[in-house]
């Protein structure tokens, strides 16, 4: 065991911090972590359209979340090459850049032009979260533009004309470069960056719908945050699939169809993550109800409250990151819970969510009730907050008897 954490500890985990720190995952990063309070808001609106199934008096509030969860892939194109230019002080093209991504975006997003009358017509579905890659695939080129332009200037630096001139002109050609590369391609060339995208992206998203590619991705998230590693490093891939999939998921249920995504945001945080990654909750509760060592009882007291909303940083980096105590168990849970989430979901025992709910913070079970309103689901959630004890308790039995015998 101990060459083992070596191994990980030199190895592994330098490198996957250094993949976390990168401009470009960082970047996307602050971009999606930017867009959320929409995204949020969209989730609080689902939430307050539940009555509308039962009082016909009950206001329609779906352009609300239409005009916020549904813009989102507007927002991260314009967001990501910002970004970058502020992370490469080019302070002076961060709007100029985000702009000309936006109007790139929405040149590729298919749009329905009747040059009879000049009216343009969008689809949320393009707009929304599943135009996610296609807006970083764009965010990503503007923002190499950009950058290969920040320094350039048709005038000397002895030139008597105002800064703000200077930069009119001098943003002028990238913009055009950026756009002309628009026409060149939707409009000349007729290539479909959305279908290009959807193809490529279609084998992963394709995996992370079976019972091992939703297992793997998991045991990933679990495997990373037990060396302290945030889950955000994977979540440039990770985020946009989960958004689209769950924007999917709408648009199937409303037309009758069955084969609803199960790599969601809202399966994995209304099911098997009780408690955040890696179900840490059922922990909480042991440590509190069975620890024995002063480091235990007083670590439980501080975390079962954040815990219980489903924020768990304070119970992985207090007591399980780097402990191979609790890291073997973490790991165990995320290629059980998994599992046993995926057979009962596509057996068809319990709902697959189907309405957008990013309020992780909701404690369980009420979140499951939420997305999933069946007392099958409830029990779903019981016997994986069960499994999850039993994996949990022998290894922290052993772990808190260590902690005895150092205290004594």
């Amino acid at each position: 065991m101990n060459k083992f954490m070596n191994l990980l500890n030199q190895g592994f985990a330098p490198k996957a911090q250094k993949v976390a720190n990168n401009e470009w995952v960082l970047t996307i990063k602050n971009s999606i972590l930017q867009v959320l309070p929409f995204i949020f808001v969209g989730s609080l609106i689902t939430l307050l359209d539940i009555p509308e199934n039962f009082f016909k008096w009950w206001p329609n509030l779906s352009p609300i979340s239409s005009f916020t969860f549904g813009l989102t892939s507007i927002f991260v194109a314009f967001l990501l090459p910002y970004n970058v230019m502020e992370h490469k002080k080019l302070s002076n093209q961060k709007i100029i850049a985000g702009l000309s991504s936006v109007a790139l975006f929405l040149m590729f997003a298919n749009p329905t032009w009747d040059k009879t009358s000049s009216i343009i017509s969008y689809q949320f579905s393009e707009l929304g979260a599943g135009g996610m890659f296609v807006a970083l695939v764009v965010g990503g080129f503007v923002a190499l533009i950009m950058e290969a332009f920040g320094k350039f200037s048709f005038f000397s630096k002895d030139t008597a004309l105002p800064d703000f001139i200077i930069s009119w002109f001098d943003s002028m050609l990238p913009i055009v470069i950026v756009v002309g590369t628009g026409w060149l391609l939707s409009y000349v060339m007729h290539v479909d960056l959305y279908k290009i995208v959807q193809m490529l992206l279609s084998p992963l998203s394709s995996s992370l719908d079976t019972w091992w590619g939703f297992t793997l991705i998991l045991f990933l998230d679990c495997f990373i945050y037990s060396m302290g590693i945030s889950g955000w490093v994977i979540a440039g891939v990770e985020s946009p699939i989960m958004f689209a999939s769950i924007a999917d998921n709408v648009t199937k249920f409303a037309n009758g169809a069955q084969n609803l995504h199960i790599y969601t945001h809202e399966v994995i945080f209304s099911f098997p993550w009780i408690g955040g990654i890696g179900c840490t909750l059922p922990l909480v509760i042991i440590m509190l109800l069975w620890g024995k060592s002063k480091r235990t009882k007083a670590l439980s007291k501080a975390v079962i409250l954040p815990s219980i909303f489903n924020i768990n940083e304070s119970v992985v980096f207090g007591i399980i990151a780097w402990n191979p105590y609790l890291m073997v168990p973490l790991w165990i849970n995320g290629l059980v819970l998994p599992l046993i989430t995926y057979f009962w979901l596509k057996m068809g025992l319990s709902p697959i969510p189907h309405s957008l709910m990013q309020m992780w913070y909701i404690p369980f079970p009420f979140v499951t009730w939420l997305v999933s309103p069946a007392i099958s689901a409830i029990i779903l959630v019981l016997i994986l907050f069960f499994v999850s004890g039993l994996i949990y308790y022998p290894f922290f039995k052993v772990y808190d008897n260590n902690l005895i015998q150092e205290e004594n």
